[in-house]
């Protein structure tokens, strides 16, 4: 899958999030972007999109997530503490 690449440390998640949604959630894969597209409640200012996304995909894995690159983008990259195989397994994907 495309927006999953296995590494030494973890899983890398490539994520486009879409701030200031009615709820958190994951909404499917984005064929053209290669990513995976969450949604999120909280709005792209201060860092509040970011922080609600690295939570809700902690609680959702069940595994620490760490934002590797994107901070200021709606595309972004994230370390995953799981395997690929994990990661798609619990994303049910």
């Amino acid at each position: 899958m495309k927006f999953l690449k296995e590494t030494k440390d973890g899983t890398l998640l490539f994520v486009y999030v879409q701030p200031k949604a009615k709820k958190n959630e994951i909404e499917g894969i984005d064929e053209w972007r290669g990513r995976l597209k969450v949604r999120v409640k909280a709005p792209p200012v201060g860092g509040k999109a970011n922080k609600e996304l690295v939570k809700f995909l902690s609680k959702l894995l069940g595994a620490e997530v760490e934002l590797v690159r994107g901070e200021t983008s709606r595309e972004k990259d994230l370390l995953v503490r799981l395997s690929a195989e994990e990661v798609r397994r619990k994303l049910n994907l």
